[in-house]
């Protein structure tokens, strides 16, 4: 429970960030009078000009964001890439989206992939395969009964490949219109993965409390309620947004609601993301040995021990700091990037 009001309150206290990136974002788009809810879809920088990933580009490039890893990482991601354990192409009849399938114990996982050679492939690509590398070192370090992990740690495998994957397309950017871009990808990644997400899960706290203290929930209060907090997040009152009341029935069908507390685990598991990725980045092999643990614990003890032994104490305020920390600093570089001529 600690964890779970940390997040929320770490959101909250972290608003102005989110504002901030409302605020550059209404300025990029070139909005004129009220930014409403739906300017938050559009891409903020133009795409670059060539913008091509071929499944074997998407490899190469997953290996290399890899490396900070170490090589038993490594040989694991090789094993997985040199095995035909991949459906990497769309076609008529095929599931959209993309998944890992753990498989069979003893096996090895599967992966569905819709693979349209783009960034959003790319991004894919890097996040599933994190999924993978994850089971096939969890399968081998533990027995059948404890292999399997929560999704309170599996998210984190997965995001920070697609952090690392971001930081990777911001330092190789052959032009300062393609830096712009990938920032501006992490930016929307951040905001989606933490804010949205903890939004939704404040959201869902909400409800159980009201029925806690005796209250009722009916779908004109479930509406009510949901808009009052997006309109929170969004900054209606300090003129960040406008929040029309249509958007504010968009609590109806979003599935993750129905599936008890689940979409909390997003937001933690991005802030788990970029404190790993940060002290891998500054601190070399201790980290990185500290992650790989994490990794090859899969399900043998409860997530947020191991998350504790790994380092990261999830219901203190440092983890979700780095998250926002991180933010701040893709911001910092957009706006100097944009002084630049």
């Amino acid at each position: 429970e600690t964890v779970y009001r940390t997040l929320v309150a770490q959101a909250n206290k972290n608003l102005p960030t989110l504002h901030r990136y409302l605020k550059l974002r209404k300025e990029l788009l070139g909005i004129k009078g009220d930014m409403q809810y739906y300017d938050i879809y559009p891409a903020m920088f133009k795409k670059p000009a060539v913008e091509k990933f071929s499944i074997e580009d998407s490899a190469k490039i997953t290996l290399e964001i890899a490396k900070p890893y170490g090589d038993e990482y490594i040989d694991a991601l090789k094993q997985g890439l040199a095995g035909n354990w991949t459906n990497p192409y769309p076609q008529e009849g095929k599931s959209a989206g993309a998944y890992m399938n753990p498989g069979a114990f003893d096996v090895h996982p599967y992966l569905l992939l819709n693979h349209t050679d783009n960034f959003d492939s790319l991004s894919t690509f890097a996040h599933e395969w994190g999924h993978a590398v994850h089971s096939l070192l969890a399968n081998k370090a533990q027995p059948y009964e404890l292999s399997s992990y929560s999704t309170f740690t599996a998210e984190t495998a997965s995001i920070a490949n697609e952090m690392l994957l971001s930081d990777y397309m911001v330092k190789n950017a052959k032009t300062k219109e393609e830096k712009l871009y990938y920032l501006g990808e992490a930016l929307e990644m951040m905001r989606g993965t933490f804010f949205r997400q903890t939004l939704f899960a404040e959201y869902q706290l909400q409800m159980h409390e009201e029925l806690e203290k005796g209250g009722s929930l009916s779908g004109e209060k479930l509406t009510q309620m949901y808009c009052d907090i997006t309109r929170k997040y969004y900054g209606e009152a300090e003129g960040v947004m406008k929040i029309d009341p249509q958007y504010c029935v968009e609590w109806a069908y979003i599935p993750h609601f129905y599936y008890g507390y689940y979409v909390y685990q997003y937001a933690t598991s991005m802030v788990g993301a970029a404190a790993f990725t940060d002290a891998i980045l500054k601190e070399g092999a201790p980290a990185r040995d500290r992650f790989i643990d994490l990794l090859k614990a899969g399900g043998s003890d409860y997530p947020i021990n191991l998350y504790e032994k790994a380092g990261i104490d999830m219901q203190s305020d440092a983890p979700y700091e780095a998250l926002v920390a991180r933010m701040n600093r893709v911001m910092d570089e957009i706006d100097a990037l944009r002084k630049q001529p």
